[in-house]
């Protein structure tokens, strides 16, 4: 049983995910078509209508895999007719089929384009066309066998009256097509057929039960008909809403069945509800009552929602009588299809057919029609028609100007998606001229749509050549729009790209009026740019190249260039200093203030900024000096302050040497806190450099510990106890013991710990300094006051000169046998021998 249940539970989520995936997803195909030959050509990408009879189909959009062409894929999947018997599931299936098969075969603007033919699995019945956006029925609310939530495209989709006028024409004119040349009805003619491409056009679908002549040629058409079975599905039969009264009542169809389809259709575009005159409900018996009783007087009052324009001829086309009825070719020229957004649209759908001058007049008035049409229209009706025209060079001029009207009408997502990618070839075009004036001419437009990638790649590039191009109108236009997009330009392209060009304009000017204008906007573009410009692109390009533009006098350059002066003069970011202006921009504009060809005002401007400069450079450079002046003094004082603290640690150093003290000097007698100094504008680097190093050193000295005199106070080590000092005392004093006259006392004393035992004999004096320094063996000891001690630093006895006072050839040595033979040599002295030892 849990086997079972998982296999159930597996077999579910299978399923439940591949209904997700028919929805969403690039596998949507291969999951709806398992199989079917059509997934080896496209992908699809989502699910956005149903359409057909009852609306069976379910449309997807797509591409083919190979040329990434879009496209639209109808699936017809087979499992919703599960619930039918065999015989009915194959009458719906081959009537499916025969409408798709016709289709293919037919060719016309206003029938839908088939781009892969019908393909069929066990599963499902495939076929690709034309991007469509949805069927009529879909747009008008019918919103069976679509995904939910509803595709984003549909969601309040209203159409506009010039759409329902002209697709009603172009329904008008699929009908004469299939009437007059194909010699076709179509009987089925409805909202679930009628199928709205991606660019708004009407195109006619869904020939399951269309009639062929069947008369020889020449001789008055005759039409198959098979009649309506009741006991058929009613998937498997013509829409009774919008059947003629013939079909119904006679069993006999003519031309004047699809037209009475056709005025139907349009009563329900214009209805309130967009339902049809009478809902049978698919019921034949009460469509057949509704027909016997219908007659075009009993309706006039429901026809009030129509145009007047119209509804005459909507009388007519419902009439009863066939033979009343206007024929296709008649209906598509009546008043209603005057309009002038109609003829736009009619215009822009035949116009390859027309010349290049036809083209060119169109063009010229065409932005001014397009104020009268939807946005909507304009951007999926008329621009796809416009960018056909891109491929031609010569009517590219003509065009733009259409195209610029719709992207100001755009948002910036709208252009990006719909615009940019069909015009961005254009903008690498500079033949003929007038593509780029007109691009130039709205270069803030495109500043303002296009990504900032697409401005480096393409604006960018596009500017440059307006700048090479010998076309002044076309310079002029480029050096308005360059300052708006300084910003999005690197430096390394500012420096090698467009000064160059902007220098060349200025430097080779041919002195006529027209040339003179180009080197002033270039001029007034430059000072325009510079705020955005780094400093060193300032002194390093601009500054030099503005000194060599030949000015002849002209007022008008001059001015130019003082007024770029002035700028730098004034600006934050800018700002000259004051080497630049004396030795770079003063020694121009001096001799200027000599020039005749001034105007008063213009030489008070020249004269003003002059003073200026030279007021900037002498009140600099005064206060730099005096910040030099003070920056000396202070030297000089730290010069003496480091003297005197170096004479401090000399004296230190010599005091320590004899008394052994570590030389601390005090932080408040030797060192002087620096006065700070104030460093303002007007130093030059290496003023700036040496007062840092000063600083340095002055930070240094506050920074150390303060010298305090101390006196080092020795370590006192614990006494160990010797043993063989013990010893030789116990022996000494037995030996005074047995000696009945006294007797100088002798002791052993050990001075350092785990050390050699020192012999001081009573009454022997040899002192020691601090040092170390050795008793002077010239100095007279009286032999019966003898007394060795020793200094502070603890010194061994072996380190001792006392070979002055001890016979060198006495046979007992104080050395280092003295640690183990000490015991047995106490031993054996008696008081005379150690007498005469130390005598």
């Amino acid at each position: 049983m849990d086997v079972l249940a998982k296999l159930r539970n597996t077999v579910s989520n299978t399923i439940s995910n591949t209904v997700q995936n028919t929805a969403y997803g690039l596998s949507q195909l291969s999951n709806v078509l398992p199989g079917n030959p059509v997934t080896r050509e496209f992908e699809v990408t989502a699910h956005i209508a149903s359409a057909g009879p009852s609306l069976l189909w379910k449309v997807y959009s797509g591409y083919k895999k190979s040329t990434k062409q879009e496209a639209a894929i109808f699936v017809f999947e087979k499992r919703i007719l599960e619930k039918l018997s065999r015989n009915e599931k194959d009458l719906i299936v081959e009537t499916l089929k025969k409408g798709v098969a016709q289709l293919t075969k037919l060719r016309h603007p206003q029938v839908l384009t088939v781009q892969h033919p019908l393909e069929e699995s066990r599963d499902s019945l495939a076929f690709a066309t034309e991007p469509v956006l949805a069927s009529l029925s879909n747009i008008l609310g019918n919103h069976n066998n679509l995904p939910k939530p509803l595709p984003i495209a549909l969601k309040d989709y209203k159409l506009h009256d010039v759409e329902i006028k002209y697709g009603l024409l172009q329904l008008g004119e699929g009908l004469a097509f299939l009437h007059g040349d194909v010699k076709l009805l179509h009987r089925n003619l409805c909202p679930d057929t009628i199928i709205v491409n991606s660019h708004g056009a009407w195109k006619i679908f869904g020939f399951d039960f269309c009639a062929l002549n069947q008369s020889a040629e020449g001789k008055q058409s005759q039409w198959s008909y098979t009649e309506y079975d009741v006991t058929a599905p009613f998937m498997a039969q013509p829409n009774l809403d919008f059947q003629a009264p013939e079909c119904i009542l006679a069993s006999s169809v003519n031309t004047a069945s699809d037209i009475f389809s056709l005025g139907m259709v349009a009563y329900v575009l214009h209805s309130p509800t967009n339902a049809p005159l009478h809902e049978c409900n698919r019921n034949f018996l009460k469509c057949k009552q509704f027909l016997e009783n219908f007659k075009s007087s009993s309706i006039a009052d429901r026809l009030l929602p129509i145009p007047e324009s119209l509804r005459g001829t909507v009388k007519l086309m419902l009439n009863h009588n066939p033979e009343l009825r206007p024929d296709a070719h008649q209906f598509v020229k009546i008043e209603y299809f005057m309009d002038i957004g109609v003829k736009t649209l009619n215009y822009l759908d035949k116009i390859f057919q027309w010349d290049n001058l036809q083209k060119s007049q169109f063009y010229k008035g065409l932005p001014q029609l397009l104020k009268q049409l939807p946005h909507r229209v304009i951007l999926h009706r008329v621009l796809p028609a416009l960018y056909k025209e891109l491929v031609n060079p010569p009517m590219i001029p003509f065009v733009l100007p259409s195209i610029i009207y719709a992207m100001e009408t755009c948002s910036v997502e709208e252009f990006r998606e719909y615009v940019l990618p069909n015009i961005k070839p254009v903008l690498t075009l500079d033949d003929p001229p007038q593509i780029s004036l007109v691009l130039m001419q709205h270069a803030d437009l495109l500043l303002k749509l296009c990504t900032t990638e697409v401005i480096k790649t393409d604006i960018v590039p596009m500017l440059l050549r307006a700048l090479e191009s010998d076309w002044e109108q076309l310079q002029e236009l480029c050096l308005s729009a360059l300052p708006n997009i300084i910003t999005m330009i690197e430096g390394p392209v500012i420096k090698n790209a467009f000064l160059p060009r902007m220098k060349k304009i200025c430097l080779h000017g041919k002195g006529s009026n027209k040339s003179l204008g180009v080197r002033v906007n270039c001029l007034l573009c430059l000072a325009k740019m510079l705020p955005s410009f780094d400093r060193w692109i300032v002194v390093d390009q601009v500054l030099p190249f503005l000194q060599e533009i030949p000015h002849s006098g002209e007022p008008a350059i001059l001015m130019a260039i003082i007024g770029i002066y002035r700028m730098l003069l004034n600006h934050s970011k800018l700002g000259a200093s004051k080497e630049i202006l004396a030795t770079k921009i003063l020694p121009f504009l001096l001799p200027l203030c000599i020039e005749q060809n001034f105007s008063s005002s213009q030489y008070e401007i020249l004269s003003s900024l002059v003073v200026e400069m030279i007021n900037r450079v002498t009140s600099e450079h005064k206060e730099a000096l005096r910040q030099l002046d003070a920056m000396r003094r202070e030297t000089q004082q730290l010069d003496q302050e480091l003297s005197q603290t170096s004479n401090a640690y000399k004296r230190i150093n010599a005091t320590s040497n004899d008394t052994n003290i570590m030389p601390v000097v005090s932080a408040s007698n030797s060192t002087t806190s620096l006065k700070s100094l104030q460093i303002e504008n007007g130093l030059t680097m290496e003023d700036k450099f040496r007062l840092i190093q000063q600083q340095e050193v002055h930070q240094r000295l506050q920074s150390q510990t303060p010298l305090m005199p101390t006196v080092v106070q020795p370590t006192a080590k614990p006494l160990v106890k010797d043993l063989t000092d013990t010893l030789m005392k116990s022996n000494l004093d037995q030996l005074n013991l047995s000696m009945s006259s006294p007797k100088p006392d002798y002791t052993w004393k050990s001075a350092i710990p785990n050390q050699h035992p020192t012999f001081s004999p009573q009454g022997m004096n040899i002192q020691l300094n601090q040092r170390g320094s050795t008793y002077v063996p010239n100095t007279v000891i009286p032999r019966n006051n003898i007394n060795y001690s020793m200094n502070q630093g603890n010194l061994p006895y072996t380190q001792l000169q006392f070979d002055s006072t001890v016979n060198s050839n006495s046979k007992y040595e104080f050395g280092s046998n003295m640690n183990s033979n000490s015991n047995q040599n106490v031993q054996k002295l008696s008081c005379d021998e150690m007498m005469d030892l130390l005598s």
